[in-house]
C-alpha cells in the first residue's frame, strides 16, 4: 500500500504563524481577541498566544464578516451571538469551495 500524503494539522499555532496565514499584523489579531468573545487563544507561562484549530476557524469567520461582507465590529459581534452555527456552516462551505477552486486551478495548470 503506497504512502499517502495527508495534511498534518498542528495542535497549536503561534502568533507569527497566524499573522502569516491571514497576512495581517499581530496587533490586529490581538485587537480581535479583545473584541470577540469566541476568540480565546491559550497563553503559555511566558504570555505567548497559542491558537488552536478552533481559534483559526473563528478568526476566518471574523475576517469573512468584517473584511469580505463589510460588517462593522459591533455588527459582526451581534451576528456571531445570534447566528454562530450559521456562520460556522457558511465558513465551512467557503473553505471547501476554496479547496475545490485551488484543485481545479492546479488541474488546469497541469494540462
Amino acid at each position: 500500500m503506497p504512502y499517502k500524503d495527508r495534511e498534518i494539522n498542528k495542535l497549536y499555532y503561534t502568533m507569527g504563524e497566524v499573522t502569516e496565514m491571514f497576512s495581517v499584523n499581530a496587533s490586529q489579531i490581538r485587537f480581535y481577541e479583545r473584541e470577540f468573545d469566541i476568540l480565546q487563544p491559550k497563553k503559555n507561562k511566558k504570555g505567548n498566544r497559542l491558537f488552536t484549530q478552533n481559534d483559526i476557524a473563528n478568526l476566518k469567520i471574523i475576517f469573512n464578516l468584517v473584511k469580505d461582507k463589510g460588517y462593522t465590529l459591533q455588527g459582526a459581534r451581534d451576528f456571531l451571538r445570534s447566528n454562530k452555527n450559521e456562520a460556522k456552516e457558511n465558513q465551512r462551505v467557503i473553505d471547501s469551495l476554496e479547496k475545490l477552486k485551488s484543485f481545479l486551478l492546479d488541474v488546469r495548470d497541469n494540462l
